[in-house]
């Protein structure tokens, strides 16, 4: 567990070699587990840091505000202790979903923490979306985020969202398909009978975690970017992407899955992976 500006947190920690930080979704019922994939299959040859952001897993889980600048401040400490830890070096680092913009966030606001960034489903490329507000600026809806806390109203709005069936329910619109991963759905119910559990997702339910600056964000980066998505289920609209896709130092790759193709294609994903770091590595391949 690491203190600081951003309260407790912790990250699960496996493995040898150069470090990678896998960084999960945000959600109502989201944790490290959805990156269980990653995290077990590259700890043969990488040390690897899944972290539970603020709010999530094993990390605090206190009532106070939710919001971008928070989630990036704790991909920075924690950037900070594994350079402590492991080197000078720059980090690969991959996140998921609105994770992603907490993750080019740091890459942009630290670029030389951050070797190379992966995003997975990223949120802030729907179609007619523009994202182009001052930098800082969220969707947050206080008075939507007043309502939710009022007198228990929060409390039942997630105890409904995070029954077993409805769980499965939106997992299964992530998978986009019937099948979903089973110990994923197991840990993810899990983790939100946890006190405490439903004050980061209110927040999310408030808009105070999304960012409408992303896109001036996104087109900041300069680090060797792979973007990848899959074509099932909920988070399929990517026509946005048009903003970044010419860019050199970007690469895209469209799996036939839902929004977590790491764990429907895992072998692959994590091939697709390697060779995007590969290549990263080489300037002459155009990075």
């Amino acid at each position: 567990m690491l203190d600081g500006k951003t309260g407790r947190f912790g990250a699960y920690v496996a493995g040898d070699g150069p470090p990678l930080l896998l960084v999960h979704s945000v959600n109502a019922a989201a944790s490290a587990a959805e990156v269980r994939p990653l995290h077990e299959h590259f700890r043969a040859s990488r040390t690897v840091f899944s972290i539970d952001l603020p709010g999530y897993g094993i990390s605090e889980r206190t009532d106070r505000e939710y919001t971008p600048r928070l989630m990036t401040d704790a991909l920075l400490a924690l950037l900070a202790e594994i350079r402590a830890r492991c080197g000078d070096a720059p980090v690969d680092a991959l996140a998921l979903s609105l994770s992603c913009e907490f993750l080019a966030r740091a890459a942009v606001e630290s670029p030389a923490s951050i070797a190379t960034v992966a995003l997975v489903s990223p949120t802030g490329f729907r179609g007619g979306q523009t994202l182009r507000e001052p930098i800082g600026s969220t969707m947050a809806k206080p008075w939507l985020l007043r309502t939710l806390r009022g007198p228990g109203w929060g409390s039942a709005l997630f105890r409904g969202l995070t029954r077993p069936g409805v769980v499965r329910y939106f997992l299964q619109r992530t998978f986009g398909r019937k099948e979903i991963d089973e110990e994923l759905w197991r840990q993810a119910v899990a983790t939100t009978r946890v006190p405490g559990a439903e004050y980061a997702p209110l927040h999310f339910l408030a808009g105070s975690m999304f960012s409408t600056d992303i896109h001036v964000v996104y087109e900041r980066l300069t680090q060797p970017t792979w973007m990848s998505h899959g074509v099932r289920g909920d988070f399929t609209d990517y026509r946005g992407v048009a903003i970044v896709a010419g860019r050199p130092n970007w690469r895209i790759t469209t799996y036939q899955t839902g929004a977590l193709p790491q764990f429907e294609e895992t072998a692959r994903f994590c091939a697709d992976y390697v060779a995007f770091l590969a290549t990263a590595r080489t300037p002459a391949m155009g990075f």
